[in-house]
């Protein structure tokens, strides 16, 4: 008969085998798998230790434990429309899929005057003064993401003076204290050639790239943030969410 802590183990094991769990989402942590499961806190914390050694997840030291990324090809997954998965943020949820996050600031300046965006049809416009942010994101030392964010220093005054690879999400709701009631996203495809002077992926052949447009709202549909950015597309793979519930916490 297996130890029980086996049994946990496995049984986790094959939610993330199944695609139940995905990589960066989180595992159910020691407390809840007493409660789950009925056991001691020394049971539940070898199950855990058991899927950290077999190398399906890793400890994040004061957050928890996450599902590793393990795919062949890495590719990151990212669900539109999620707002659980906007507010971890670029870098944390790299760390918890088990890649070293990196960020190279292109442009950092503030702009008087506003910005605006089309998202499925509707105009969306963010008053001025705008902070502008525009950095290459990696994943270890690929460039994944080529991204151009529009912060409302209206609304979110000297948040130009923190540094830019925070969750922006976070920021808004827990230093500005802003209720984030939605986020629309629209996603289109294209190729990019080496050389192009919108290509700055440092890459020597062409390659397919989403491009993602998007805005972060807050009741009434105050434009917190504007976002346009290139996604790899050999390296990004998108599900869509419907109807995202703003308490939701059941991951990406």
């Amino acid at each position: 008969m297996k130890p029980k802590f086996i049994s946990i183990s496995e049984s986790i094991i094959e939610k993330i085998k199944s695609g139940e769990l995905q990589p960066g989402d989180k595992i159910p942590s020691e407390n809840e798998l007493i409660k789950n499961f009925q056991v001691s806190n020394t049971t539940a914390r070898k199950s855990l230790l058991e899927i950290e050694s077999r190398g399906w997840a890793q400890r994040i030291k004061g957050k928890g434990t996450f599902v590793l990324n393990r795919t062949e090809d890495h590719h990151i997954l990212r669900t539109l429309g999620s707002i659980d998965s906007t507010r971890r943020g670029f870098n944390e949820s790299l760390r918890a899929e088990g890649f070293h996050p990196k960020n190279i600031v292109l442009e950092k300046t503030i702009l008087q005057h506003g910005v605006s965006s089309e998202i499925s049809g509707k105009h969306y416009i963010m008053e001025g003064p705008v902070l502008k942010i525009h950095q290459l994101r990696y994943a270890d030392d690929v460039i994944i993401k080529d991204e151009v964010r529009y912060v409302s220093l209206r609304l979110c005054p000297k948040i130009n003076m923190m540094p830019t690879d925070i969750s922006y999400f976070k920021v808004y709701e827990e230093k500005y204290h802003f209720k984030i009631t939605g986020i629309k996203q629209t996603l289109s495809a294209a190729i990019l050639k080496p050389g192009a002077a919108d290509n700055n992926f440092e890459t020597t052949e062409q390659i397919p790239v989403f491009l993602l447009d998007g805005v972060v709202l807050s009741h009434p549909e105050v434009v917190l943030e504007i976002e346009k950015s290139y996604y790899r597309g050999d390296k990004y793979k998108f599900a869509v969410v419907a109807n995202p519930e703003y308490n939701d916490t059941s991951g990406k």
